[in-house]
């Protein structure tokens, strides 16, 4: 029987992957989820203590969750910086209008753009539609910040 249990688990590891999802290009921007303490601490706005209760608080369920812990010690100008290099991926298929003002540089108007031709089924589509609103720098920069969930 265990071994029936390790072959399941293994074949769901193997073959299972089609339940991933797609992420942006976002390997200079950390994940508060999986950042290591030292990178946290290298972080110019992060303090010993800040980085202590983020380690503590993980996971954080969504850029939301990690935004809500930080209201109560960082201003908002603060959060901004913070958020260019320190940031929870966002589904673009799900998150909410208030998640999408959270990535760095997006307002209201490009909100509005990501939500209009959801559902994504591809970065490639994403990258079509949200590309006629912007150039290939800011798209890529943008890319740091999301990632779909097929």
């Amino acid at each position: 029987m265990q071994h029936v249990i390790s072959v399941a688990v293994l074949t769901i590891c193997l073959y299972g992957s089609n339940a991933q999802g797609q992420v942006g290009k976002n390997e200079t921007v950390l994940n508060p989820n999986r950042a290591g303490t030292e990178q946290l601490l290298a972080l110019a706005q992060l303090d010993s203590a800040l980085v202590e209760g983020i380690v503590e608080q993980r996971p954080f369920i969504g850029m939301e969750a990690f935004d809500a812990y930080l209201d109560s010690t960082l201003a908002d100008s603060v959060q901004a910086e913070l958020y260019v290099n320190l940031f929870l991926p966002i589904n673009l298929n799900t998150a909410s209008d208030a998640e999408m003002k959270l990535v760095p540089g997006v307002g209201k108007r490009m909100a509005h753009e990501f939500e209009e031709y959801r559902p994504y089924k591809s970065m490639a589509q994403w990258r079509r539609e949200i590309g006629k609103y912007v150039d290939d720098d800011e798209l890529a920069r943008l890319e740091r910040y999301v990632f779909l969930e097929e």
